[in-house]
């Protein structure tokens, strides 16, 4: 009896990790950013796990975890070069560390052009911290388009937070 309770339960766990593995599968919808507009954001230092901070480093991992960017472009701006070169110096100077650069962007637009705006974006991360030297190999990247918002609003303020590139150690 024992025995089948821990099957059971080892069952329900690896079916609540491939449940959480397919999250933002391939299905086709609409929505995304538009391009009719181009409104200023600024950097955006809320608090929480992948979102920016007070700038620095905590046990040597950069406070900042995210670059924003303006709606619909994906050239990285004055004030993401702190986040970039911060992270840069933290992995040339631990080259085992490797950081998932995940491409984000607001509710506006198809969900098809929102993936590639966010994969532009995470690779124009990418780009900027290999021409700081870090090795390929320690960076990925991903595009989750409109898919994991960090603020629900359906606002400027809230699609400026959403417009951003999170750097994720693994």
């Amino acid at each position: 009896m024992l025995h089948k309770n821990k099957l059971l339960a080892c069952g329900a766990f690896a079916f609540a990790l491939v449940l959480a593995g397919c999250s933002g599968s391939g299905e086709t919808k609409s929505g995304g950013e538009a391009s009719t507009a181009n409104p200023s954001a600024g950097m955006t230092t809320s608090g929480g796990d992948n979102t920016g901070g007070a700038a620095g480093t905590t046990s040597g991992i950069p406070a900042d975890h995210s670059v924003y960017f303006d709606f619909d472009k994906s050239d990285i701006k004055p004030e993401g070069q702190p986040v970039v070169s911060g992270w840069a110096t933290y992995l040339n100077a631990n080259k085992g560390v490797h950081v998932r650069i995940e491409g984000n962007c607001d509710e506006r637009g198809t969900r098809e052009y929102n993936i590639g705006l966010g994969e532009r974006r995470a690779n124009a991360v990418a780009s900027a911290l290999e021409a700081q030297g870090v090795a390929a190999a320690q960076l990925s990247v991903v595009s989750y388009g409109k898919e994991r918002p960090v603020a629900l609003g359906h606002d400027e303020d809230s699609w400026k937070q959403n417009r951003r590139a999170d750097l994720v150690q693994q």
